[in-house]
């Protein structure tokens, strides 16, 4: 019925970072006990509002205080790491989770981010490659070669071949990639011609096409559900707009595709206008989207959010929605 997910943006302007890691696994925890279908934690780096930079510690958290959820990290900036290292500590989480831990891996966009870690951003396609060739082969749990050193990573994980894997990203190459890998793909949406692609190029190469996901244009990313929306724009518009300006800014012209994700609104007027990936739903709005769409994907804390603010919708969709769906009312 929803999905959450958290970035954990903490802007001058929001909470405290402390609260809101410390909200993120309380909800987590919560959403277990209300039917929630998954939660996601993103990766970003050298951001001035503190994005998630270390989403395995996070998933790791949110591991031991759930029993059941699915936790995927999405996106993993992949050549970002190195993969042997990656490797051991993504078999250890696939162990302490039960194998409830899934990746979407991507090059990512930002060439700040690869000046931090020393990368060259120029190359992050040939890294990438060499990146998930040899995750590939760590979860073997046998000896391999990798960039002139001789490694092995034990313990292998629980899950057979590793935990599942995803290529995102929303460029021909990155669909060419996910077939060539024998991985499914997660899309940035709005391109039909990228599963068409795929097909054809998991055909020639003779893989097995995998899970290929490819969200509508229309996708709500950045949902919420309040009794008074006009009153919920007023009290946490800021935190969505905040949000929506930070990945614009980031994007820019970089990107392939111009994800589902992403808006141009500058102001809290355009955002909530455009009716487009943030929206904040009444209970019967809620319902009808489920029934017609599928889950809700919820960002809780979205750009800095307080926590209280963000329990009284939480708290909302568990009185007001969930119950109806349930029952088919």
């Amino acid at each position: 019925m929803f999905s959450m997910r958290f970035d954990l943006r903490a802007p001058a302007h929001g909470a405290p970072a402390a609260d809101l890691y410390a909200a993120a696994l309380d909800m987590c925890a919560w959403g277990e006990q209300h039917g929630c279908v998954a939660v996601q934690v993103s990766e970003h780096h050298a951001s001035p509002d503190g994005y998630l930079p270390a989403p395995l510690v996070l998933a790791s958290a949110i591991a031991g205080r759930t029993r059941r959820l699915p936790i995927q990290v999405a996106a993993l900036i992949l050549p970002l790491h190195d993969p042997v290292e990656l490797a051991e500590q993504m078999s250890v989480l696939d162990l302490v989770s039960g194998g409830r831990v899934s990746y979407v891996v991507a090059v990512g966009y930002r060439a700040e981010e690869y000046a931090a870690y020393g990368r060259d951003f120029a190359a992050r396609g040939r890294r990438m490659d060499a990146c998930v060739e040899a995750l590939q082969r760590a979860f073997t749990g046998e000896p391999f070669e990798f960039e002139g050193r001789r490694v092995q990573v034990l313990p292998r994980p629980r899950t057979p071949g590793g935990p599942l894997l995803l290529v995102g990203g929303g460029s021909a190459a990155a669909v060419r990639r996910a077939a060539r890998f024998g991985l499914g793909m997660l899309t940035q949406g709005g391109d039909a011609r990228l599963a068409a692609l795929y097909r054809a190029e998991c055909e020639r190469r003779a893989t097995k096409p995998g899970l290929f996901l490819d969200p509508p244009a229309d996708t709500v990313t950045s949902a919420f559900v309040a009794e008074d929306p006009d009153a919920a724009w007023e009290q946490i518009g800021p935190y969505l707009l905040h949000d929506a300006r930070m990945y614009a800014a980031w994007m820019g012209d970089a990107t392939a595709a111009s994800p589902v994700s992403r808006s141009g609104a500058r102001t809290l007027a355009e955002l909530r206008a455009a009716r487009g990936p943030y929206r904040i739903f009444t209970p019967d709005e809620a319902i009808a989207h489920v029934r017609a769409r599928g889950p809700l994907l919820l960002q809780p804390l979205c750009g800095g959010l307080p926590p209280a603010l963000a329990w009284e919708h939480l708290e909302t969709l568990a009185r007001r929605v969930l119950p109806a769906l349930r029952d088919g009312a």
